[in-house]
């Protein structure tokens, strides 16, 4: 199945916007998604890792309040951080720099990608670039 990932233009590095995009999804012919719009698999995304400012966390509850209210009881909603991320950029209120990373991602989304993903692990833990024990 397709996983949702922000899709983000970057200029000066600097995040120019970052939308939402979701059934992302590799194919025989490239990346497919829910918009219509060709991908390569070389764009970048966000993986939610942040590193926010303070004031940041004002905005992000207050969309959450506003998300509840609108979404609370349909189990499948999601709050999407990078939304609330875009919205501020567009509207002039933040800034947001961007630090690129030439790392592989993966991650669990579904049942069936835990083989995987443990056998990428495995292999960073192989090669010394990852930890054998966490804790």
């Amino acid at each position: 199945g397709g996983v949702t990932r922000g899709l983000c233009t970057v200029n000066d590095g600097k995040l120019n916007t970052v939308i939402e995009t979701a059934d992302l999804e590799k194919t025989d012919y490239g990346i497919s998604s829910n918009r219509d719009i060709e991908l390569d698999g070389s764009e970048p995304v966000s993986m939610n890792v942040w590193g926010f400012t303070p004031i940041l966390f004002k905005y992000l509850e207050e969309k959450f309040v506003e998300f509840l209210s609108e979404n609370g009881t349909e189990m499948k909603s999601e709050y999407l951080i990078p939304s609330v991320v875009n919205e501020l950029i567009q509207s002039g209120q933040e800034t947001v720099h961007v630090l690129r990373s030439g790392a592989t991602w993966f991650g669990v989304t579904y049942k069936e990608d835990k083989p995987f993903v443990e056998g990428e692990i495995e292999k960073l833990v192989n090669k010394g670039e990852y930890p054998g024990k966490l804790f």
